[in-house]
């Protein structure tokens, strides 16, 4: 008992701070203060980065203009009022001639395209040339047999249409070739990866696929049907 009160067992004294320690304590929380007040500049940093104006005024470039020329080649997408209101969205311009051997598919605003068949010899090389862009850049939707089932629709995507249905078999060339050039649907254009040409080797594999589901006895070359006949038997 003291002073007519009950001390506690387990009463201790309260710790407290000497001069050292205070000053540490000040200390860290100084610099944690000022950590924080460079991670906000940091921050401020990326949000004002050093940049030129629209048509400012540049030293970097020796013709002193920030705005730079297009480069060789350069094709427009879309143009005109429409396309400056849209973020190019709208106004879309018919693609230029192809300056190659091969003339894409022009007569596109809308309306049906004329009949256009592919240009392209088909030949062993050409196939394979269509099979490897097409593994690349179509078959993760439309699957490498091109029923729809490839592995991006499998994983929640938007199955495309197969390339056996009566529709797409029927379909002209240059349905294919217009899809791949402008896009369809949720399927973004490919014309930005693929060349005219490689777009029609792309097309003579898509025919291949189809008619290695849809071929009949009489379409295989005569030696060929022999052999299948024998391995029937």
């Amino acid at each position: 008992m003291k002073g007519g009160r009950l001390e506690s067992a387990c009463w201790r004294p309260r710790a407290t701070l000497g001069g050292a320690g205070h000053a540490a304590a000040v200390a860290a929380l100084c610099a944690a203060a000022l950590a924080l007040g460079g991670c906000e500049r940091a921050m401020r940093n990326m949000y004002q980065q050093p940049k030129v104006d629209t048509l400012a005024q540049s030293d970097f470039f020796p013709d002193g203009q920030s705005a730079r020329p297009l480069s060789p080649g350069t094709v427009a997408r879309s143009g005109g009022a429409l396309a400056g209101t849209s973020s190019g969205r709208a106004g879309v311009l018919p693609l230029p001639v192809h300056a190659g051997t091969v003339t894409p598919v022009l007569a596109w605003a809308g309306t049906a395209a004329p009949s256009v068949p592919n240009p392209l010899p088909v030949t062993q090389a050409l196939l394979a040339r269509g099979r490897g862009r097409f593994d690349i850049y179509c078959a993760p939707c439309h699957s490498v047999v091109g029923d729809g089932d490839g592995m991006v629709a499998r994983r929640g995507f938007p199955h495309p249409p197969s390339y056996h249905t009566e529709r797409l078999r029927k379909a002209p060339d240059e349905h294919f070739f217009d899809v791949i050039t402008r896009g369809y649907g949720a399927m973004y254009p490919y014309a930005d990866r693929l060349a005219p040409d490689d777009r029609w080797a792309v097309v003579a594999y898509i025919r291949a696929l189809q008619l290695s589901q849809h071929a009949r006895l009489a379409d295989v070359p005569p030696a060929q049907a022999k052999l299948l006949e024998q391995q029937k038997r």
